[in-house]
């Protein structure tokens, strides 16, 4: 029998025990497509009801999930805020550029053709 094996990852075993009360961590990776992280974005929500305090890293090579200077800034930005709760997705969300800001509203990245008609939470086509 064969056992899945849980991450060691510090912030994946946070994730894991729930939401404890506030300050809380989201945390999310974004990538050209779903093998490699080239964005991840850290918000701290303080208090209910209360806008994120938003921190975003970047990498044009590494997978930032595996870079341990990035964990180190991670961590050390969590602490600073007394985060009580981290929740995270264990996989790539979508494509590292913002609707809006990069390319057009309703449309899809020109960069990022992986995500073109693909559900950012599954990985599955939908069209």
């Amino acid at each position: 029998m064969k056992f899945k094996s849980r991450s060691t990852n510090p912030l994946s075993k946070r994730a894991r025990k729930g939401f404890r009360g506030f300050p809380i961590a989201t945390v999310a990776f974004y990538g050209p497509d779903d093998q490699r992280a080239s964005k991840l974005v850290i918000g701290i929500i303080s208090h209910e009801g209360a806008e994120p305090k938003l921190r975003r890293w970047y990498s044009d090579t590494s997978d930032l999930r595996s870079v341990p200077e990035i964990e180190s800034e991670i961590k050390a930005f969590i602490k600073d805020h007394d985060v009580v709760s981290v929740s995270m997705v264990d996989r790539i969300i979508g494509c590292p550029h913002e609707e809006g800001i990069d390319y057009p509203d309703g449309e899809s990245c020109p960069q990022c053709p992986f995500w073109r008609g693909r559900d950012r939470f599954t990985g599955e086509r939908i069209n």
